[in-house]
């Protein structure tokens, strides 16, 4: 059984990298059948932020993003916190340290800080394998403990990404394990972790490519059997050649949920952000990518961040909701679907590209609305057109209105630009201020098709309160 899992550090907001992080992995999950997992890794205490469990958990949901086991739900290889698990990775420190895989570290802060500098006045680099001390200590747990690194060229292993993969012995040190306050470090909890909790597919970007040589001395040295190692590509800046940051316009994830953009759609473009399933198709539902998704198709290069990308994704997700599911739709305006007509919905969405304009847009169809007279800014219309223009076309626009008998579009237009010719009238100045104190929008739907929708009534009501 394939089982993946996503092991956020609580050290700050969600942002786009981890999300994609996650959500590849819950892909190559439930795609398999498998489970995913979520684990909190909060074992740097010093730089963890409160409240970021909660805010970790509340992000993945927004997203749709589910998990088997987890710390809030619970499952077979729990605690699913770092924190609660040090017993563990005590035992493990101490069977390396038995086996002869590890040692205590028997120097103070200051003594390497002096390997350091003796290092940089030869212009070599510092390895902290070349102070190995010739007798181990005894561990009273007041010292951490270091991982011994076996004497080895060179280091190889597969990436179902980037393929074989290897690295010379520079990347190799004696790296620690057990801190002194007894918590572990990041290269050992995730091992064990990802051994006792049967992980089968390790998803992660490509910055711990250079620490996966301490990694394979680790797995050999604990005994683990390798699992799948997947390695997604960066996110880079819109203008690439960078990878992606806050000062970029990386955010919070549930940023989004603020700025009105559907969760589906955001994930549609996490996923596009370094796979795509082949086609030229770019609009997935949920459903879709979990279907389609597919480790093989997994770029190697890096992705360019593009918000304008995400915002027309949204938009096409918001469209799709129109006959999917037009109750949710209404709901994310603020309308109740049984209070506007699907053709009123229709026509604002023709002059919309986001929600925010779809709610301005569909506002002209409130039975509430009208146009305050301090609203009422001639040039806004026509910098040419007088106020007794206006009253005289209002009021002959009014009475052309009236002798409809079939309120329909075709038949509003017939009636408006027979009057407008009569009048002699110019259609920027006639129809566009018919249209102005109509809508009260400078930009709205088609005016015909706009006074049918709203009906006699309510357009004649707004016309005379104009006047």
């Amino acid at each position: 059984m394939i089982r993946t899992r996503f092991a956020p550090s609580p050290t700050g907001f969600m942002h786009v990298g981890g999300v994609r992080t996650a959500l590849f992995a819950w892909l190559i999950a439930k795609q398999a059948g498998g489970a995913f997992v979520l684990r909190i890794e909060d074992t740097d205490k010093a730089r963890e932020v409160e409240g970021s469990i909660e805010h970790i958990i509340e992000s993945l949901k927004w997203l749709g993003i589910d998990w088997q086991e987890g710390p809030d739900i619970g499952g077979d290889f729990g605690p699913y916190v770092q924190s609660q698990r040090l017993e563990s990775y005590k035992e493990w420190a101490l069977k390396l340290l038995e086996e002869g895989y590890a040692y205590v570290d028997p120097y103070t802060p200051e003594e390497i800080t002096a390997f350091r500098e003796e290092a940089k006045q030869q212009n070599r680099p510092f390895l902290y394998r070349m102070h190995r001390p010739d007798q181990t200590s005894t561990y009273d747990g007041t010292r951490a403990i270091r991982f011994k690194t076996p004497d080895i060229k060179r280091m190889h292993w597969h990436d179902e990404v980037r393929g074989d993969l290897s690295s010379g012995e520079d990347s190799l040190d004696d790296i620690i394990i057990l801190k002194a306050d007894g918590y572990p470090t990041y290269n050992f909890a995730h091992i064990i972790d990802d051994h006792l909790m049967q992980i089968t597919h390790i998803v992660r970007g490509e910055e711990f490519l250079a620490s996966m040589p301490n990694y394979l001395a680790l797995y050999s040295a604990l005994g683990i059997t390798l699992p799948t190692f997947v390695t997604v590509p960066p996110i880079l800046a819109k203008e690439g050649g960078k990878k992606l940051s806050k000062r970029d316009g990386a955010k919070d994830i549930l940023d989004y949920a603020k700025e009105d953009m559907l969760p589906e759609a955001v994930l549609n473009f996490l996923a596009s952000l370094g796979w795509n399933d082949g086609t030229e198709q770019e609009v997935f539902s949920p459903e879709e990518l979990r279907e389609l998704f597919s480790i093989n198709r997994i770029q190697k290069s890096g992705a360019r961040f593009d918000e304008e990308k995400l915002s027309w994704l949204n938009w096409q997700h918001i469209k799709q909701l129109r006959e999917s599911d037009p109750e949710r739709l209404m709901s994310l305006i603020g309308e109740r679907a049984q209070d506007i007509s699907q053709t009123a919905l229709a026509l604002a969405m023709g002059k919309s590209n986001n929600l925010e304009m779809l709610r301005d847009q569909m506002s002209i169809f409130s039975t509430d609305h009208h146009l305050e007279l301090a609203e009422l800014d001639l040039t806004l219309v026509d910098k040419r057109l007088t106020l007794d223009q206006a009253k005289h076309y209002l009021e002959q626009g009014s009475s052309a209105l009236e002798t409809i008998d079939d309120f329909t579009a075709e038949n509003i237009e017939s009636a408006l630009r027979a009057k407008m010719d009569e009048l002699d009238a110019k259609p920027r100045q006639f129809l566009n201020l018919i249209r102005f104190v109509i809508s009260g929008k400078q930009v709205s739907p088609g005016l015909f098709e706009m006074i049918a929708v709203l009906d006699k009534e309510q357009s004649l009501n707004r016309l005379k309160n104009a006047l």
